[in-house]
């Protein structure tokens, strides 16, 4: 679990292709607090660190990981948001972030508005129903609060301080962005679906 504040921006030092996916060695300064087998959020990915060594740690991405976030598109040299796991005592600054990436959005405009930039971002159109306006989202594993939404877009509204410690402030129009969409919205949809299914049971058997 994790809170979608994030600690270090790494450097990709390798990439490997393997049969299990890809693995990445990850330049970071958390690395003193990192040991075998820990959660990391990578770009708002959970990852296992596999192996530590020299200032980096590795990390395995399987296939179907690739598929489903924009991990698959990075090269070596480019900077990822890093997230250690919660731990029980910590603050919860952002917002609850599971690490499991609901779909691969774009950034489709960047506006600077003085004091802050707004960032436009298109998004597959089934997330559309977990997201409210005012409400939380996990963009490439940072916390932030949607500001305007539409069907399929949404616009973010960021501070100079998030630009300079995560990689937006290095992002252009046309890249990708992994999504996570707030997880109480689907156990809600997953409870009255379920719900709805037990009360049209009990309203055949009880007409019978």
């Amino acid at each position: 679990m994790f809170t979608g504040l994030i600690q270090d921006t790494g450097t990709i030092q390798s990439i490997t292709n393997n049969r299990e996916g890809r693995e990445f060695v990850i330049r970071t300064a958390l690395i003193a607090d990192i040991k075998v087998d820990d959660s990391i959020a990578t770009n708002g990915v959970c990852l296992t660190a596999t192996h530590i060594q020299d200032g980096t740690y590795r990390c395995q991405a399987i296939p179907m990981t690739l598929e489903k976030t924009n991990l698959g598109k990075l090269q070596e040299g480019d900077k990822v948001n890093l997230e250690l796991s919660l731990r029980a005592q910590d603050r919860l600054g952002g917002h609850m972030v599971q690490g499991h990436v609901n779909g691969v959005g774009q950034i489709i405009d960047i506006k600077d508005m003085g004091k802050t930039w707004e960032f436009r971002v298109s998004f597959p159109s089934d997330l559309r129903k977990y997201m409210i306006s005012e409400g939380s989202i996990a963009i490439d594993g940072i916390s932030l609060t949607i500001a305007r939404l539409s069907e399929n877009e949404l616009t973010l509204a960021i501070i100079p301080h998030t630009l300079e410690k995560t990689t937006l402030g290095g992002k252009k129009i046309g890249d990708s962005v992994n999504v996570e969409v707030d997880m109480v919205a689907k156990y809600i949809e997953n409870f009255l679906q379920r719900g709805n299914a037990r009360a049209e049971e009990w309203a055949k058997n009880f007409v019978r």
